[in-house]
């Protein structure tokens, strides 16, 4: 099979399969967090740091949330990643912030984070510091969800497929998810132009 059939029929099998429901959840949560005033801070890393940057766009935009990435301020990820380490790079900023229980944190990862095997330690450390904070925790996560998935509030894993495949299809349906949350009757308060 041509690789582009290929790939393009196991995102077919992956949209078909994805967990509706927790979405449907997903999007109520965030309809009573942005409705009790909390502010939503997207954290990932590689890839996903950049959906993190683009999602912050549309659900500010679209949605009326107070929302923000950390990797959206390059001066203050490396300063903090030099003087402090990569480790607690979004809990430092997760501090600074003032990260309360008000507040939700989305996470967008394919491993999830998982410290025994070093994988996105940084992650694993903003989590711990929302759950000691009360914070809500939202993620979109590939494979088996790692850390995320095991202290998620509302966790959303897109199906593994094609071992192979993991990373490009889970960074491309983080979109697919973040779209359809910020299009969704319950969160979107402004229009799309096209």
């Amino acid at each position: 099979m041509p690789h582009a059939e290929e790939f393009f029929e196991q995102a077919s099998a992956i949209a078909r399969s994805l967990d509706r429901a927790a979405v449907e959840s997903m999007a109520s949560a965030l309809a009573e967090l942005r409705a009790a005033g909390g502010r939503l801070f997207f954290i990932g890393a590689g890839g996903s740091a950049g959906n993190c940057g683009h999602a912050v766009n549309d659900f500010r935009k679209l949605c009326g949330f107070e929302a923000y990435a950390p990797t959206d301020n390059v001066s203050e990820l490396t300063a903090r990643t030099n003087d402090e380490g990569w480790e607690t790079v979004f809990s430092g900023w997760l501090e600074v912030s003032k990260l309360s229980g008000k507040d939700g944190v989305f996470v967008f990862s394919v491993g999830g984070g998982d410290l025994e095997r070093n994988v996105s330690p940084n992650i694993v450390r903003a989590l711990d510091l929302a759950k000691q904070r009360g914070a809500r925790i939202f993620g979109v996560v590939g494979r088996d969800g790692g850390y995320t998935r095991k202290v998620g509030d509302h966790v959303v894993v897109v199906p593994t497929v094609d071992p192979k495949h993991v990373t490009p299809h889970t960074e491309a349906f983080h979109a697919v998810v973040w779209h359809c949350l910020v299009s969704h009757p319950k969160l979107q308060q402004k229009a799309t132009k096209w």
